[in-house]
């Protein structure tokens, strides 16, 4: 996002005064910007939603992220496909579980889990569904606790969408049509008065 798109942004978000501003894309803190996004939603008032990939926390320079985050009252949204690190180096990379437990412990000793909500993000390894969520919860909730004492407040499950990547694997591997079977054979109707699309505004990169 160049500055002239995020200076306009921030004048939408002062003007409206939206009640979330929900800033994601891979790793938003990249962005130069992203700091005077966070502050402005907050300065009207606006809860902010970070979509953390964790590792970032982890990168050379980006180590004062939790504690400014905390200090913004910043909502983190995390992705942590499994507890398992085999299940996790495989799906991201050699080792993004280890850097994504350590990114977990200094959200933790910045109050996230306890004072401030932290969220995980659960999505199945290939072309499944994922589980129950409040099954997968307990099992995050007992292990990350147990193995390395984290905390944290709710488990949110994805389910793959056939694009980008995924979608490219999936027709490497000749099981595009299965899965979009297994999709619209799974459609729950019950879902869709909460979907996102109904009530969010998308702003991409470029404005």
């Amino acid at each position: 996002m160049d500055e002239p798109t995020a200076l306009r942004v921030g004048e939408w978000i002062q003007r409206h005064r939206p009640p979330v501003v929900d800033i994601t894309g891979g790793a938003p803190e990249l962005s130069e910007f992203f700091r005077y996004l966070v502050e402005t939603a907050r300065a009207i008032g606006a809860e902010v939603i970070d979509r953390n990939n964790l590792t970032i926390i982890e990168e050379t320079g980006y180590g004062w992220l939790p504690e400014y985050l905390a200090e913004h009252e910043v909502q983190v949204i995390a992705s942590l496909p499994c507890y398992s690190a085999e299940n996790v180096n495989q799906q991201r990379g050699h080792g993004v579980f280890e850097k994504s437990i350590s990114a977990l412990k200094k959200l933790n000793a910045a109050g996230y889990g306890t004072k401030l909500p932290l969220h995980l993000i659960y999505n199945p390894l290939g072309p499944t569904l994922p589980g129950p969520q409040a099954e997968l919860e307990a099992d995050y909730k007992d292990v990350l606790g147990r193995d390395f004492g984290i905390v944290f407040n709710n488990l949110y499950t994805l389910t793959n969408q056939p694009i980008a990547r995924f979608a490219e694997d999936l027709r490497k591997q000749g099981k595009w049509d299965k899965y979009l079977e297994l999709l619209a054979n799974s459609f729950n109707p019950a879902t869709v008065d909460g979907l996102m699309c109904r009530t969010t505004l998308s702003v991409g990169y470029r404005g």
